[in-house]
C-alpha cells in the first residue's frame, strides 16, 4: 500500500498532467458516451435487414417473374 506522501506525490503529478493538457489514462464516461453510435447494434441489424432483404426480394422479383 502506498504511503500518503507517495499518494499526494501522484495526485500533484496528474494534476498537473491536466494543466498542461495531457490525456488522462482512461476515458471519462462523457468521451465514452460520445464515441458511442447513437443507433443500438440490435436497431441496426434490423435496419440493414429489411434493406438488404428488400432488395433480395426486389431482385429475385426481377430475375424470375
Amino acid at each position: 500500500m502506498p504511503t500518503e506522501f507517495e499518494l499526494r506525490k501522484r495526485n500533484e503529478k496528474f494534476a498537473k498532467d491536466v494543466r498542461e493538457g495531457k490525456k488522462a489514462l482512461h476515458a471519462s464516461r462523457a468521451e465514452k458516451l460520445a464515441a458511442r453510435s447513437p443507433v443500438s447494434a440490435w436497431a441496426l441489424g434490423i435496419i440493414m435487414f429489411v434493406v438488404f432483404g428488400g432488395v433480395v426480394f426486389e431482385l429475385l422479383r426481377l430475375i424470375f417473374l
